[in-house]
């Protein structure tokens, strides 16, 4: 049986790549917000419908700057969750905060809403949730409570692109949203990120984060860092979403093709969104009741290579282990020890989505 990965990186046809990008020879502009950048900033902000936006080199960087940008108190405590890539976690610490741990939700994985409140204290200054695999948090329950405890909101929307709840592009919600376009998402610059918010004083905050703090030639007003997105990236993103339309279609048709197959079988669920989302299909998050390990085993025995996503959680990693409290987070540990997340990406053929169900059943 050929070998199936978890994931493959969309790319749009070589020519017309070297198109987009022959113009960087007449040019010499390859960096420094160039016009492929800005071009490709204005497309995107059109084709998601969302406010302002500021693109950056990858989504780690854009998270930092998000956070940063708020102006939080350091040494500041932020609410966030366990069940996520370590990224959300690290770009908390890496801006001198301190991460505390709040349990998800068993239907979609997302942050639970009634376990925030009796983890705010007078040290809190801010609420990072994940929309985990694309799957909205319940925006409306976590914007109240920020708003009702005067605490900044920060969404990591990573896995949301193009997702949206009761019409409105989940990039829309909280203080900021953070995407990545890292090359194993939906959508791929490559490497890449963006950051969307309102507000002048953010965007002013935020082009000081990704260039040095550098207002023009002579003057440079604060010790920002370097996450610009060069035009080479740009010009990626500018062809893949000519043809994102397409690939969002064919991953909803791959999700819906694998709930199908696996509808009403005992033992296992797909982790699914809130009603009112128009998903993405970004990942087939598969919880399994028992023996998650040994079936990822023998699935990759038949070269069906599956993701144990996200294993462990983050507060159980060894980076933070005795460094902070790791909380009461059993939901987070129950789905780190169940969850497989299923191979996904536009090429899939449905007659491999097939092959891949009967194997999961088989070992079941």
């Amino acid at each position: 049986m050929k070998s199936i990965q978890v994931t493959r990186t969309s790319l749009p046809p070589y020519d017309e790549y070297c198109a987009e990008i022959r113009k960087f020879w007449d040019s010499r502009m390859v960096s420094n917000m160039g016009e492929e950048h800005k071009a490709f900033e204005k497309e995107l902000q059109k084709y998601l419908g969302s406010r302002q936006l500021r693109l950056f080199a990858n989504g780690h960087l854009a998270l930092e700057a998000a956070i940063r940008a708020m102006g939080l108190p350091p040494g500041s405590e932020v609410i966030t969750v366990p069940y996520t890539f370590p990224s959300t976690v690290h770009a908390i610490v890496r801006c001198s905060l301190k991460p505390v741990f709040c349990d998800v939700l068993e239907s979609d994985c997302t942050m639970d809403p009634a376990k925030v409140e009796s983890l705010i204290s007078e040290k809190t200054s801010a609420i990072i949730p994940v929309h985990v695999y694309g799957n909205p948090c319940d925006v409306y329950a976590l914007g109240a409570i920020a708003d009702r405890n005067g605490l900044k909101l920060i969404y990591d929307a990573a896995h949301a692109f193009g997702v949206s709840y009761e019409g409105t592009p989940l990039v829309n919600f909280g203080d900021a949203s953070m995407m990545s376009f890292h090359a194993t998402k939906v959508f791929s610059t490559i490497e890449g990120g963006a950051v969307f918010f309102s507000g002048e004083t953010l965007s002013s905050a935020l082009e000081d984060e990704r260039n040095f703090g550098i207002r023009d030639y002579e003057s440079c007003v604060y010790a920002g860092g370097n996450a610009k997105m060069n035009e080479f990236q740009a010009a990626m993103g500018m062809c893949n979403l000519r043809h994102i339309n397409h690939d969002l279609a064919r991953r909803r048709q791959i999700r819906a093709r694998y709930e199908r197959n696996l509808a009403g079988v005992k033992g296992l669920r797909i982790a699914s969104p809130r009603s009112g989302t128009a998903i993405n299909g970004a990942y087939v998050p598969v919880i399994l009741e028992r023996d998650r390990d040994r079936i990822a085993e023998k699935l990759a025995g038949d070269g069906i290579f599956c993701r144990k996503y996200f294993y462990p959680p983050v507060n159980r990693m060894e980076c933070y282990e005795g460094r902070f409290p790791s909380g009461t987070t059993p939901v987070s540990d129950y789905l780190s020890s169940r969850v497989l997340s299923m191979p996904i990406y536009p090429d899939l053929e449905a007659e491999d989505v097939d092959i891949i169900c009967r194997r999961l059943l088989l070992y079941l």
